[in-house]
């Protein structure tokens, strides 16, 4: 970014940003994109396009006929990072209704559906004191329904929660158990009421699984063909064959079950499982570092074993 583009303020810096936006991902834009979305007026949003023009004259065109802004062939980016993950995010949110047409930078998508799964209904109430707990790092007493065998029954009980998280399906709260004595993910659709504060019983400093970070190296199935593993090399953005993934100890047994990995996976099919593990012994043994009080038996087969702690709330 050239210096001059620095300086300029942030309002406008976003609004140039969007006009790159739209001409990298749609082609186009005309100044009643601009005041329709950031309520500023039609000279304000003429001379946003001029301060375009000024600094990126290569990139911009005016169509007298049709009194739109068109991208050239010499198109290079002064404000945008091309992102395809942040656009088609925008599509999934507006699928998801978690944004508007309207709301999105994305004013001209494609005809396009996503698999809309059902929504885990989290009581803003709920969510908003647990919020306030983590921030203020205080104890919250919930009255939580655990699905395991041990507590059938909703039951109040005090946790002093530190942090939120997903796990590509739902989110938790990642918190130090009051009757346990232990770090827990506790997942926020279970969270039926809150009720006192008081004070925090463990600092987050002291949560060793969620602040230790591990790799997880992922390779094509050795039983791909040579241009089949290429292609899933560049599916995954891998690097010489390989990707390695950086993710907390805490949240890793989750990362396994979601890309089917579970120390056997060479034995599947290559064409189900497209992806293993390059570093298993090291996937391993952080797995069990993240399981505590289990016996000499269950530590013979870790995956199984972290798959009954995450069941266990």
């Amino acid at each position: 970014m050239s210096r001059q583009a620095a300086d300029l303020r942030w309002g406008v810096e976003q609004r140039l940003e969007f006009i790159e936006f739209r001409l990298f991902w749609e082609g186009g834009i005309n100044r009643s994109d601009i005041t329709r979305y950031f309520g500023v007026s039609v000279p304000q949003a003429s001379k946003d396009l001029s301060r375009y023009q000024e600094l990126a004259p290569r990139n911009i065109r005016y169509d007298r006929s049709e009194k739109r802004y068109f991208a050239t062939e010499e198109f290079a980016p002064l404000f945008l990072k091309p992102d395809p993950d942040r656009y088609l995010s925008q599509l999934r949110l507006i699928a998801d209704g978690a944004i508007s047409r309207e709301e999105s930078w994305a004013a001209r998508p494609p005809s396009f559906e996503t698999l809309t799964m059902p929504r885990r209904h989290i009581d803003p109430d709920v969510l908003r004191t647990t919020l306030a707990a983590i921030r203020d790092r205080e104890a919250l007493e919930i009255r939580y329904q655990s699905l395991s065998g041990n507590r059938p029954q909703a039951m109040w009980r005090w946790i002093t929660p530190h942090a939120l998280a997903h796990n590509g399906d739902r989110w938790h709260v990642r918190a130090f158990c009051h009757i346990d004595r232990t770090f827990k993910d506790f997942l926020i659709p279970r969270f039926l009421k809150t009720r006192d504060t008081g004070p925090a019983e463990a600092a987050p400093e002291n949560d060793a699984i969620w602040n230790e970070f591990v790799i997880v190296a992922l390779k094509p199935h050795p039983k791909l063909t040579d241009d089949q593993r290429r292609v899933v090399a560049r599916d995954f953005g891998m690097k010489g064959g390989q990707l390695n993934m950086q993710v907390r100890l805490a949240l890793l047994y989750y990362l396994l079950k979601r890309l089917n990995l579970d120390f056997e996976e060479e034995a599947r099919a290559a064409r189900e499982q497209h992806v293993v593990l390059a570093n298993r012994d090291e996937v391993r043994d952080a797995l069990a570092r993240a399981q505590t009080g289990l016996t000499p038996e269950t530590t013979k087969h870790p995956y199984k074993a972290a798959e009954g702690i995450a069941r266990a709330l």
